[in-house]
């Protein structure tokens, strides 16, 4: 299967009101993470590594900053006469984009008009580094016509209308349950699909001439019957953002080497917007103990254990545990910062303490001064 028979579709808009602190200010697919990317990086290098080359990136409001960041698509080699990234707002009325269905719904032209055979379709909110020409070859191998990405694990606990799915010996789906109460492992889908274009457009009009919106009811559990519907299981490392707490242990679990080695493949790396900066710059007496740290930075006092995105200076006599620290904030010196997570361009003057709990981080927002 060549890569460029398969288009991509990604909605970096949804389930902002689960980290609503940090959305406030731009949309789900543009929040920092891990020290230098941003959680769109991950679905769209995802799809580069795979050969896909037309990639369309829904947005909803607040999309100035992911506009900013994937540009017209260079980083990641979508700056392309044919194919390439495409930007899909709404046209008219924001209302068009008030579901999953009623979007992709709006954007019929842009699916009607292209020529790839296959989509695929995910969200923005699911950490992970995952090879869709492997999910394409067990479609194929399967004679699907929907194949849906699983991962077998515990339920996340804020995740949205999540939908647990049963398989037969064959991995065909035989059940779909959604907002159901599972106790332990289960395989609940990743919001992420695998079909023809035509049956996507196919489905969509079918489901809104019925009035039918919701895309797991109506697609997902409505028409597994109808179809055959097989699952991919997952096995990487992915971690759900559905929470403040999520996000932070998503960025705290970077600490783990094994983790880094598997999210961050060699093999199929995660490309970035990449901000040319100076090597970060040590001050004597400064410490730094399992920290990830970006270029750019000043450090002249403790850091143990946290994430310092670009730009960041550390005071001196500041020590920050356990923190993730977005670019150009500037901690002043004798300060304490435990379990925090500070925003952009935040400044944190001398002599403050900031402490949170693992689970419950302070938050400081975007331009704060503390």
């Amino acid at each position: 299967m060549r890569g460029n028979n398969i288009m991509g579709i990604i909605f970096a808009n949804l389930h902002e009101d689960l980290i609503s602190e940090l959305t406030e200010v731009r949309i789900m697919g543009a929040v920092p993470f891990g020290g230098k990317y941003r959680l769109i990086d991950f679905p769209l290098s995802n799809m580069v590594n795979s050969g896909i080359n037309k990639v369309g990136v829904i947005t909803k409001s607040n999309y100035q900053s992911i506009m900013d960041h994937v540009g017209n698509g260079k980083a990641w080699d979508l700056s392309r006469k044919q194919g390439g990234l495409f930007i899909l707002p709404p046209f008219t009325d924001k209302s068009e984009y008030s579901n999953r269905m009623t979007t992709l719904n709006s954007i019929l032209p842009f699916l009607q008009n292209s020529t790839q055979e296959y989509v695929v379709i995910t969200d923005c909110d699911t950490v992970c580094n995952l090879d869709f020409q492997d999910v394409c070859r067990k479609h194929l191998e399967n004679n699907a016509d929907i194949t849906l990405v699983y991962k077998r694990d515990i339920l996340p606990e804020k995740l949205h209308d999540p939908a647990v799915l049963s398989f037969d010996t064959k991995g065909k789906v035989i059940d779909v349950l959604i907002n159901s109460e599972v106790n332990g492992s289960c395989s609940f889908y990743m919001n992420m699909m695998f079909l023809k274009r035509e049956l996507l457009i196919d489905l969509i009009r079918k489901c809104v001439s019925k009035n039918t919106l919701n895309f797991k009811r109506d697609i997902i559990q409505g028409e597994y019957q109808n179809l055959n519907v097989y699952g991919y299981e997952f096995k990487g490392f992915s971690k759900v953002i559905t929470c403040m707490n999520d996000y932070f242990n998503a960025n705290m679990a970077l600490m783990d080497p094994e983790i880094r080695a598997d999210l961050f493949n060699s093999d199929n790396p995660i490309y970035t917007k990449v901000r040319d900066d100076m090597p970060t710059k040590y001050g004597l007496g400064s410490s730094v103990k399992n920290s990830l740290i970006a270029n750019g930075c000043t450090i002249e006092g403790e850091v143990e254990n946290c994430i310092l995105f670009k730009g960041v200076h550390i005071g001196k006599g500041t020590k920050v545990s356990n923190c993730v620290i977005m670019q150009d904030t500037k901690i002043g010196a004798n300060s304490s910062l435990n379990y925090v997570i500070v925003d952009k361009d935040v400044t944190v003057k001398d002599e403050r303490t900031l402490m949170g709990f693992l689970s419950y981080p302070v938050y400081i927002s975007k331009g704060s001064v503390v």
